[in-house]
């Protein structure tokens, strides 16, 4: 008798749950069905920091590639949809600093206009002018520590400004 109304009780909750339309972050898209083939263009570098655009595009890529069977293609011809952008800033801002005077920890703001279009009939599938991502890093310097982490940070960076793209992109936020 106890378990009946316990399962009476608990019924209607998890009925609920069932349909609430939550999911695993990365494992839905709202790209059409028959967007699998993506040609992801070199993101044109409107800042003053110079190849960043190799490493985001390659991120991009790789991120794209993890979060769904998409097809990476090397043409447009081969393409369903077109991903392509340019950054147009890419700011590194100290934020914290050691007993020394140094920064120990950035805060990076990148923004970029990027679209996923539909190849033949150039239709916008996803949009974001001016797309911005923040992030901060932390940087750990011993005391006789003279090595540039720059390049290292941003690869960091840049790996998480490509999840956050690619959610974006495929969950529609």
């Amino acid at each position: 008798m106890k378990q009946k109304i316990l399962l009476m009780l608990l019924a209607p909750v998890l009925l609920g749950s069932l349909g609430c339309g939550y999911g695993l972050i990365g494992r839905t898209s709202n790209l059409p069905d028959d967007v699998n083939d993506i040609f992801v263009e070199t993101l044109q570098n409107r800042t003053t920091r110079s190849r960043i655009e190799l490493q985001l595009t390659q991120s991009i890529i790789d991120e794209l590639v993890t979060r769904r069977s998409y097809t990476i293609v090397k043409s447009k011809a081969q393409a369903d949809a077109v991903l392509s952008g340019a950054l147009t800033s890419f700011i590194v801002r100290p934020v914290q600093f050691g007993p020394d005077g140094r920064a120990t920890e950035y805060e990076i703001t990148i923004r970029a206009d990027m679209d996923l279009v539909r190849t033949g009939s150039d239709e916008v599938l996803w949009g974001q002018d001016d797309y911005v991502f923040k992030g901060d890093y932390a940087l750990e310097l011993g005391e006789n520590t003279v090595f540039d982490f720059e390049d290292a940070t941003i690869e960091i960076v840049g790996r998480r400004f490509a999840q956050s793209l690619v959610i974006d992109l495929l969950e529609g936020f």
